[in-house]
């Protein structure tokens, strides 16, 4: 049976929808997304791209959905999923997601199968979750999927790009999502080199990225990232309720939050 086609299937009218419910269930479970300040996507207009992410979280699929949505709206995302857990979600194939089987060289034809026809058009984006399972954020090296070395030769136009994602706790209830992007690989710069270096490769551009956001993460400073999305502040519930009528009868604004630093603007 063919798999279906995720271009075809993609719906604008559906990821608008979704985009208010992810931005909604984001807001109520993370405090913030956060994007290194020196971390912007350089992505070339007129040439396909591949997004290369580390994997530390299941929450790397909403950071998917809103980076691309805050970030790179013109540029359609397209993001493998495993077919067991798509069919779970199967909505989410109107959101450019497609499923691979995963574990076997069938699988892994089809996925990059399917990738070429996602870059064929210079629009088209591939989101992927570099080494194919979920890996600590510190993980050195970076495992790298089988799979990705061979995706050049499927778009030898396209570029590649890091993507480094963190979830750290800092001074309030909620964890920040960070992100930052590294500089893109031309796909011809890994065609240049056999097979087996262009893994290494890969991981050390990912890690460089990833080590450098593990620095502004440490720093737990919000100025060194630009908010992409605000989550609810404070702790809900009954306390956060007392202090704001504790505010109230003081005749003062109610800030909800721990930490109440001012942060700079965006």
């Amino acid at each position: 049976m063919q798999a279906p086609d995720p271009v075809a299937l993609r719906s604008e009218r559906h990821l608008a929808f979704f985009e208010f419910a992810f931005t909604r269930f984001f807001g109520k479970h993370m405090r913030a997304l956060r994007l290194a300040r020196w971390g912007r996507p350089q992505a070339a207009p007129g040439v396909p791209a591949v997004v290369f992410a580390n994997h530390p979280s299941w929450w790397d699929g909403v950071a998917f959905m809103l980076l691309n949505r805050t970030l790179l709206r013109d540029r359609p995302l397209f993001t493998p999923m495993a077919s067991w857990a798509l069919d779970k979600y199967a909505f989410m194939r109107r959101l450019g997601v497609f499923g691979i089987e995963t574990g076997t060289a069938r699988g892994s034809v089809a996925f990059l199968r399917t990738a070429q026809h996602v870059l064929r058009d210079p629009a088209h984006m591939l989101w992927i979750n570099a080494p194919g399972r979920f890996a600590d954020p510190r993980e050195r090296p970076i495992p790298i999927a089988p799979g990705m070395i061979r995706l050049p030769e499927m778009a030898p136009e396209a570029q590649f790009i890091p993507l480094a994602l963190d979830y750290p706790f800092w001074g309030e209830r909620k964890a920040e999502m960070l992100a930052a992007f590294g500089p893109p690989i031309p796909a011809a710069t890994l065609l240049a080199m056999e097979r087996e270096a262009r893994a290494p490769h890969l991981a050390a551009a990912l890690a460089a990225t990833a080590d450098r956001l593990t620095e502004d993460a440490i720093s737990r400073d919000p100025d060194r990232f630009e908010t992409l999305v605000h989550g609810r502040e404070g702790m809900g519930g009954v306390y956060q309720t007392w202090r704001r009528l504790g505010a109230l009868l003081r005749g003062q604004r109610f800030d909800p939050r721990h930490d109440t630093r001012p942060e700079r603007a965006p």
